[in-house]
């Protein structure tokens, strides 16, 4: 008569794991459409608002800026309410700042929406690390891959269907103040699942800093300078491809769709390719390979990016998805203590989010200048090569 109970828990505490692994999966969904849905329609946005590319350019700087310099914000919103309402805090803030962005074909609101969704975006993707190491201590890496999955995706589907929500609506301010659904919707969900969730009496960490940080380690800075061109490179992908296969003669939405495609296979290369390298302790043949698809894949788009586009999206996916999961782990590889890999870490992130700012405003501006993308997409070209400078050096010695 007992038996019954006994084997329900079991499948109770199944069901509240999964419940958990949901909310969290909705939570990272929501971290990139709000930068991801200005690519495909960055042509409209210019013509409505009257800006540069360098203008346009802001409205994926400022968010990701932002999201550097509001990440101590997350620490205090871990520690004043905890991890599950510090999350709930960053996905309101997300929405209601994306839901403001309808509002009004200005670009003052519309760098105002940005900012502001950059510090709610800081809030939440500075706490979800947390949320994994808290309530999934056992599978963080099968959770971890389910929160990159979300990530992913999220800024997948954004660039691949803004375009069209903005046609069916006759309005881009629409169609990106229709990302707000996706937010309601992590946020509805997050509360819901606040007992599968169980972190009411889990804080937040302490915040990143820059005080303490390896300035005068070799090692530190070969990390943080491949760490800031990933990030750079990443932010120019979302930024600037979708407008250049637009210029190449793509209509917007299949612009927009060619770049979910591009993000699409990152996701996937994310997970693959470091399953398909294994275990290793050295990483430099996998980012020495990585970092030379990579480069293919920009050299490509500079040069005939009207012609075998497919083949220059799938070497960037692969490649650039790639060498974004194996970024993440050098820090673990080339240390040898936790603390010292979480001061690789924190330099990387603290450095590699201004790098990511400062990127496709210069790419903006080179797209000013020259009236094209060639010049801008030969030095990301040049860029990537060079990467394998610091990753031939990825020998610790310090």
């Amino acid at each position: 008569m007992t038996t019954l109970p006994k084997a329900a828990h079991p499948a109770k505490d199944r069901a509240a794991l999964s419940l958990a692994a949901l909310a969290l999966f909705v939570a990272a969904a929501n971290l990139r459409p709000a930068i991801a849905a200005v690519s495909p329609l960055a042509d409209r946005i210019r013509t409505d608002l009257g800006l540069s590319a360098t203008g346009i350019a802001l409205l994926t700087t400022i968010p990701t800026l932002a999201m550097g310099l509001c990440a101590p914000l997350a620490a205090a919103a871990g520690r004043r309410w905890g991890l599950q309402h510090g999350v709930l805090i960053g996905l309101g803030v997300v929405g209601i700042a994306t839901a403001a962005r309808g509002f009004g074909e200005t670009a003052a609101l519309q760098l105002s929406c940005a900012a502001v969704v950059g510090a709610g975006i800081a809030i939440t993707q500075t706490l979800l690390p947390a949320v994994v190491k808290s309530r999934f201590a056992h599978r963080a890496g099968l959770v971890t891959g389910i929160y990159t999955a979300g990530l992913g995706l999220g800024g997948a589907v954004a660039a691949g269907i803004s375009a069209p929500i903005a046609d069916a609506l006759n309005s881009w301010p629409g169609a990106l103040a229709s990302w707000s659904v996706l937010a309601l919707a992590g946020a509805t969900l997050w509360a819901a699942a606040r007992p599968a969730l169980a972190l009411d009496t889990a804080s937040g960490p302490q915040g990143p800093a820059t005080t303490g940080l390896p300035w005068r380690s070799g090692t530190a800075w070969l990390i943080t300078l491949l760490a800031a061109g990933n990030s750079a490179l990443y932010y120019c992908e979302l930024a600037w491809v979708a407008p250049l296969l637009h210029d190449s003669g793509y209509p917007d939405s299949t612009a927009g769709l060619l770049l979910t495609a591009l993000i699409s296979i990152q996701v996937l290369a994310m997970l693959a390719v470091p399953a398909l390298l294994g275990e290793r302790r050295d990483q430099r043949l996998g980012l020495a390979l990585t970092v030379t698809l990579t480069a293919l894949g920009f050299t490509g788009l500079t040069l005939a990016p009207g012609t075998a586009t497919w083949l220059w999206i799938i070497a960037l996916g692969i490649g650039h998805g790639g060498l974004f999961t194996l970024v993440l782990t050098v820090p673990v590889s080339m240390s040898r203590t936790v603390t010292e890999a979480g001061q690789y870490s924190a330099m990387a992130f603290f450095l590699g989010y201004a790098a990511a700012a400062a990127a496709p405003i210069l790419v903006g501006v080179l797209r000013d200048g020259t009236g094209d993308f060639r010049l801008a997409f030969s030095l990301l070209a040049a860029a990537t090569i060079l990467l394998l400078i610091p990753v031939a050096g990825m020998v610790r010695r310090d």
